[in-house]
């Protein structure tokens, strides 16, 4: 009986240990601030920012994680990227009519745009590798 507390013990030590450090690293997110050069799209000015070259939008909301995550890549993606490709945000919360006409059924969606038109989407989280992968497609 002894011997199963212990090992009850230590897994309780062990849980409680990883959702601090859980909690830690989601605080640490919420401190990232997304570079000055990504575009934040709306209903409104959608259409004009895709309608040409190479554009990466990234369909998210402030209450989503995984999409918090994905900030520090954006924002690599972006210095790197920066006269090739536009990245841009699209808050899926504040532009309900463009969320819905692209079918976003889960968050987050990255869309490659072309000149206008969808060539690429791309759901959940991913790393900076593998977006850039599917983007050396086209350019």
């Amino acid at each position: 009986m002894n011997i199963f507390l212990w090992i009850i013990g230590g897994i309780v030590v062990v849980f409680s240990a990883m959702l601090i450090y859980t909690r830690i690293k989601l605080r640490a997110y919420n401190k990232v601030k997304e570079h000055e050069s990504i575009i934040n799209l709306n209903d409104s000015n959608f259409n004009q920012q895709i309608k040409a070259g190479i554009t990466l939008v990234d369909f998210w909301a402030t209450w989503c994680m995984p999409c918090k995550v994905m900030v520090p890549v954006l924002n690599e993606l972006s210095v790197e990227l920066k006269g090739k490709v536009k990245i841009c945000k699209l808050d899926v919360d504040k532009a309900k009519s463009t969320a819905a006409r692209f079918s976003i059924r889960s968050i987050p969606t990255l869309i490659i745009f072309k000149n206008g038109k969808e060539i690429k989407r791309i759901t959940g989280v991913k790393s900076k590798a593998a977006i850039m992968v599917d983007l050396e497609k086209y350019l």
